[in-house]
């Protein structure tokens, strides 16, 4: 039996609403942050040396990282749903979106993060830029939304389950203002009426206000 272990407000979101996508059965384990550090309980510390969200346990194999394991999900059971193929005009687009989501945007905002909780001035040289680089992705994201309905194109995909998460959850621990970027939130909101997106945030983190806006 597949087992998603989610980490409340964590990346592993991803693989519980990509598991209600596909419609799957699999079993979910949620574990709570540490209410003062806000860091991964020990049991889940335990699963995976690297310590962090998320990781699933699929029989023999214990998996991290949720690029990988989007793609074992992917690869094993969605019998081609949620990708785009080699052949299809809209291939490249995936690819770049699907790996755009934790090589490009996810890393902006947890620098951006770090250093605001550093309380470095406002005009500090570091700061300025590594809020220029989120600026820039977020406004990439922009761009492209004003061109199609979801990243790959005008088809859901994987690379949508990848990145939202930056978009929204993400925004608790790096707080970020989507009134300069309309297509953003109109996204935000195609995404909040897909029926397993709304059973995967309440079956995840059923306590948590989502940040859609």
């Amino acid at each position: 039996m597949l087992t998603v272990h989610h980490l409340g407000k964590s990346q592993s979101e991803r693989i519980v609403w990509l598991c209600e996508e596909l419609e799957l059965p699999y079993a979910l384990k949620r574990y709570d942050r540490d209410p003062e550090t806000m860091l991964a309980p020990p049991a889940f510390k335990a699963l995976h040396p690297i310590g962090s969200a998320p990781v699933i346990t699929d029989g023999e194999v214990v998996l991290a990282e949720s690029g990988a394991i989007v793609d074992y999900i992917i690869g094993k059971y969605a019998a081609g749903r949620l990708v785009i193929g080699a052949g299809h005009p809209d291939f490249a687009d995936y690819l770049y979106w699907y790996h755009f989501a934790n090589g490009t945007l996810q890393p902006a905002m947890g620098r951006s993060m770090i250093l605001s909780r550093l309380n470095l001035p406002a005009d500090s040289p570091l700061r300025q830029a590594m809020q220029g680089r989120l600026e820039r992705a977020l406004g990439l994201v922009e761009a492209r939304l004003a061109q199609a309905d979801y990243l790959a194109g005008d088809e859901f995909t994987a690379a949508d389950i990848m990145t939202v998460f930056s978009l929204t959850t993400m925004r608790y621990f790096m707080p970020v203002d989507l009134a300069p970027y309309p297509y953003i939130q109109a996204y935000l909101q195609r995404i909040a009426g897909r029926e397993a997106y709304q059973r995967a945030m309440k079956k995840g983190d059923p306590d948590m206000t989502l940040l859609l806006t």
